[in-house]
């Protein structure tokens, strides 16, 4: 409870910073049924509780027309750190499917935006339109050095300044 109060509090106060200009752009097309399922979460520019994350994985479930159950697990502070879990739920706009409303406390939601997933959808950028923070994530733990500077190169191009840009050490599949 103590983190979703944290989590809470710090949209709350994102809340009251000016937004750029430039709207992000969400991704599109975008099919919300083939997004769901598993996300290891690559690079982040992190929320407070994400700090110290390792093993970051995100999984979607749709549960309504417009509603999504997320779980967001992760060790803190290593692979053998603290197990925490995480279950807000995604809110999807019904005239943006890549648009999402995140509440982690009721009533708070929290900016959520899909601003690229691949035709594959291996791979996907997840930002907030006031750009302060950023997930990059795939369905596998590791990806080519090549196609994380792909991804990087799509949250430039959306504005973000990646100097708070954190790699997310995760095990191999095998060894957890």
């Amino acid at each position: 409870m103590r983190w979703i109060l944290i989590i809470a509090s710090l949209f709350m106060l994102q809340a009251c910073q000016s937004v750029p200009e430039d709207p992000v752009q969400a991704a599109s097309p975008f099919d919300l049924d083939r997004f769901m399922g598993d996300w290891y979460v690559i690079a982040n520019i992190p929320t407070l509780p994400e700090k110290g994350a390792y093993n970051a994985m995100e999984s979607y479930q749709r549960v309504g027309p417009n509603k999504v159950a997320t779980v967001f697990t992760f060790n803190k502070n290593g692979f053998d750190g603290e197990f925490k879990r995480m279950t807000p739920t995604g809110f999807v706009s019904p005239d943006n499917p890549a648009i999402w409303g995140m509440r982690f406390i009721w009533p708070f939601k929290a900016d959520f935006r899909v601003l690229y997933v691949d035709e594959q959808y291996h791979y996907t950028v997840i930002g907030r339109q006031k750009r302060d923070y950023l997930w990059i994530m795939a369905r596998q733990p590791h990806i080519s050095d090549d196609k994380l500077e792909a991804l990087k190169a799509v949250a430039v191009q959306q504005g973000y300044s990646l100097k708070e840009l954190n790699l997310v050490p995760q095990q191999p599949l095998d060894a957890r």
